[in-house]
């Protein structure tokens, strides 16, 4: 690739990383309208389209998607070993870890 094609990459991937920023964003909103008007369906697809978003935001980072699944289980691991009130709870992250390992 010679200077001027890598140019035209990098700045596309910058303009992509914006782009995704501002989708999270765009869907934390909707979610929050979700949340008011108690619509499952928007909060459904508000949360997806934020869970989407932040796995291609890690890959555009460098980021590999099943590092990102790890780290997220390391932190599922430390809140529970720290007694974290959502699983002293409901138990979520205990769930949410079994679930992540199942995937």
């Amino acid at each position: 690739m010679n200077r001027p094609e890598r140019g035209i990459h990098i700045a596309k991937n910058i303009k992509v990383v914006d782009w995704l920023k501002t989708e999270i964003l765009d869907q934390i909103a909707s979610l929050f309208r979700g949340l008011h008007y108690a619509n499952q369906q928007m909060i459904i697809d508000s949360l997806s389209s934020i869970l989407v978003s932040v796995y291609v935001l890690a890959r555009r980072m460098g980021i590999p998607y099943r590092e990102v699944d790890q780290v997220v289980t390391q932190k599922l691991r430390e809140h529970m070993k720290e007694g974290h009130q959502l699983e002293e709870w409901y138990g979520d992250l205990s769930a949410m870890e079994k679930y992540i390992n199942k995937r």
